[in-house]
């Protein structure tokens, strides 16, 4: 299955300096007002936002759109105040998981509501890459039906790279919670493949 899935794997391109140059010339035109300059970098960062956003909080139905399309307009309201100390797509994406987190914020104070069908809507959509592979969509399928804590934890450590010290703090929890969600979802994963995982 691992034999697979690397035969499959196409290398994802790293922004090169003239796509940082060229975020950050969009970006200083957008936060003066200039909305085809925003569409632009809507139209350069959407699939990133909405991906990130749908593995948080677990499915790439409606509502992760929803979100995806809050992360712009905070995105918009926001970029006369960036300051241009990191890249535009750092900054945005780092943006788009606090929008995903404060979903899953509002959601522990709401009473549970069955998430799996919103969940898996659209499991096995082509990726920001245009790739999909069995392995990917069984990957994500898995990762949809995680118990929302531990899916973040896991998409924020293994997807985003995130250290335990951000994740604890991003998600109101202690470090030893933060590494026993991340061993649990884990295990959950392995389960879940097959043990595959």
């Amino acid at each position: 299955m691992l034999t697979a899935a690397v035969t499959n794997w196409t290398p994802t391109e790293t922004p090169s300096p003239p796509a940082e140059d060229a975020d950050r010339v969009l970006a200083r035109s957008a936060s003066t007002g200039d909305v085809a300059a925003f569409e632009a970098l809507y139209r350069r960062h959407s699939g990133r936002v909405h991906g990130v956003i749908a593995r948080l909080v677990g499915g790439h139905g409606a509502r992760a759109e929803d979100l995806t399309q809050e992360a712009f307009v905070r995105a918009w309201q926001a970029l006369p105040a960036y300051r241009f100390e990191s890249a535009f797509s750092t900054w945005l994406h780092r943006l788009a998981v606090n929008t995903a987190l404060m979903e899953l914020r509002s959601r522990r104070s709401r009473p549970q509501a069955s998430d799996d069908e919103d969940a898996l809507d659209g499991i096995g959509s082509i990726d920001s890459a245009g790739h999909v592979t069995a392995l990917t969509m069984d990957l994500e399928r898995a990762v949809a039906t995680l118990p929302p804590r531990a899916r973040a934890v896991l998409v924020l450590h293994d997807v985003e790279g995130w250290k335990h010290e951000e994740i604890a703090t991003e998600l109101g929890m202690a470090v030893g919670s933060s590494k026993a969600q991340l061993h649990r979802a884990r295990g959950l994963l392995r389960t879940r493949l097959g043990g595959h995982a």
